[in-house]
């Protein structure tokens, strides 16, 4: 039988065991309540000192954990610009214990863009100064392992560019994370951008920044091939008027700003030449007014004919072809030779007012409707008498940007409508109804016509094989010191597709260009880009090209005659 021994000193000790657990489990969560809240009070104060304390609102404590400014993403979310905290490296140079001319060097060798020179006197200077903003964090480890107690590393918030010179023109700048934009979408929203009830949503842009890309290179590319100036282009949504690439070059970096101030247009890298320069586009011109002859009924017919076989003579002044045809032609002769007398002839039957009001319809009267605020005004004729209307016909005595012109081609083909552009991207059912300029008729008679200068004229070189392109070339001597420079040309092409249902339309334009074989017109120079760009970014934008499908041009070919030499 077993014998149990209590022990009553056991009991005891087990329940003290038990109250002590519990008495250090309670203290523990003393101190667990008073530590948050503490943290709560502090909380709780910064909020009030950033936000309260400086005038703010109960409105504001949401803003203060939001970016200073809002994202910007392409149509697809492709971060454009974002507000974030960057890295920058400054010097106080009274703290400094090596010696100035061996930092400066080791300084220009992490950051070899800028002068030893620069470091220098920033290093022996009175007071404390950035070295570098912006610095990448390999080059503030690099910077860092120097060991220089003077040197430190504030962290700031920066507007940062992260595809760097992509759409730099559309997009613009912000000084920094706070502050008004300097240009491009930065400026124009600026509102939207720091409204603090979006700041929190990114902005969405119409631009495409795989079709930009594209653009660019197409453009950089042959802007070196052919030795010009510059080069530019726009891809322009026919239907909705949204900017899908708009591109200029020379290029800039945002993220890397320096000081242009001073500078013409014409000189800068900042200046976005597609809507702050303007030019006389030339024979770009000629569809714009044939179709407005077409819809006031001076043009009845395809086959009507007029007098090519010698110059036009008016008012001390001669109105010529460049390739002389030397004979009557009619319309689809007029454009796919691109004869500036038939042109002439036809504006001149047409008359001033007319062309007045197509050209005021399609707001080359004014700056183009877009919200850019760095914008030229169009050179508008003083007078609009018999030689003015005639020249004007064919791009000459009045300029325009060349986002003037491809809006204009949007409602050249586009069945008749005008629409303002747009850097906004825009939602289905949210385009703006615009205005008509031209008939549905005319447009569709338009389509055929351009796809026949592609098809048989000065577009030839434009013809990317399936995508049905349609367009017209424009070159136009560049006016310096009161006279034109017969020397300098700027050529234009501009072109639309599919030409059976246009959805785009794109612009290129070259500075000075001149091609391998020495040719300067469009047809060589501008027209070979479009081309290319085409055939990259139509699978982009969703059009395959289909070689069995194409615009029905059977009744204009047989009226066509070809000279012995062709060329715009």
């Amino acid at each position: 039988m077993a014998t149990i021994i209590v022990q009553p000193g056991g009991a005891r000790a087990g329940r003290q065991r038990v109250s002590l657990t519990a008495i250090a489990h309670n203290r523990l969560m003393l101190l667990l309540i008073l530590f948050m809240a503490v943290t709560m009070v502090l909380i709780g104060r910064l909020l009030w000192v950033g936000v309260f304390a400086h005038g703010g609102t109960g409105d504001d404590v949401l803003s203060a954990f939001l970016p200073a400014r809002a994202d910007i993403v392409d149509r697809n979310g492709v971060p454009l610009a974002r507000t974030m905290d960057a890295y920058s490296v400054a010097v106080r140079p009274s703290k400094l214990i090596g010696e100035p001319a061996e930092l400066a060097r080791k300084l220009h060798e992490i950051f070899p863009d800028e002068a030893e020179a620069t470091f220098y006197k920033k290093l022996t200077g009175r007071g404390w100064a950035y070295l570098r903003r912006r610095a990448m964090p390999e080059q503030v480890a690099a910077v860092n392992a120097l060991g220089e107690i003077g040197i430190e590393f504030p962290r700031e918030k920066e507007r940062l560019y992260p595809q760097r010179t992509l759409a730099a023109h559309v997009l613009g700048f912000a000084p920094n994370s706070e502050g008004v934009g300097g240009m491009g979408v930065e400026a124009a929203f600026n509102d939207r951008l720091t409204d603090a009830a979006l700041r929190g949503k990114p902005f969405a842009v119409s631009i495409d920044s795989r079709v930009q890309g594209a653009l660019e290179s197409e453009l950089y590319a042959q802007m070196v091939a052919q030795k010009a100036k510059g080069a530019g282009g726009i891809i322009l949504d026919a239907n909705s008027g949204e900017v899908i690439a708009m591109a200029s070059i020379p290029v800039f970096d945002p993220n890397k700003l320096q000081n242009y101030a001073g500078k013409s247009c014409s000189q800068s890298p900042l200046c976005n030449q597609m809507v702050q320069a303007r030019y006389e586009l030339g024979s770009t011109f000629k569809p714009i007014s044939i179709g407005a002859a077409m819809d006031r009924g001076v043009v009845t017919s395809m086959s009507k004919r007029y007098d090519a076989t010698a110059p036009i003579s008016i008012g001390g002044f001669r109105i010529k072809d460049d390739h002389a045809l030397g004979r009557w032609i009619n319309v689809p002769d007029t454009l796919v030779h691109s004869s500036n007398i038939a042109t002439a002839r036809i504006a001149d039957e047409m008359g001033a007012a007319p062309m007045q009001q197509m050209f005021r319809d399609l707001k080359f009267d004014q700056r183009a409707p877009i919200e850019l605020k760095e914008q030229a005004g169009t050179i508008w004729p003083s007078s609009w008498g018999r030689i003015t209307t005639m020249t004007v016909s064919y791009g000459h005595g009045i300029a325009v940007t060349p986002l003037h012109l491809a809006s204009a081609y949007a409602a050249l083909v586009n069945g008749g409508i005008y629409r303002p552009a747009t850097l906004r991207k825009l939602e289905p059912g949210e385009a703006p109804q615009g205005h008509r300029v031209y008939s549905a008729a005319t447009s569709a008679r338009m389509r055929q016509l351009l796809r026949l200068i592609v098809a048989a004229g000065t577009g030839r070189s434009a013809d990317a094989k399936g995508f049905r392109v349609g367009g017209k070339t424009g070159s136009a001597e560049k006016p310096e010191d009161g006279r034109y420079n017969k020397s300098s040309l700027v050529t234009t092409f501009a072109a639309a597709f599919p030409m059976d249902n246009p959805r785009y339309v794109v612009l290129t334009m070259m500075d000075g260009a001149t091609s391998a074989i020495g040719l300067r017109t469009a047809a060589w120079t501008a027209a070979p880009v479009v081309k290319r760009v085409i055939e990259r970014t139509g699978p982009m934008l969703g059009v395959m090209p289909d070689e069995r499908r194409d615009v029905d041009i059977s009744d204009l070919t047989p009226m066509l005659w070809k000279p012995k030499g062709e060329g715009e």
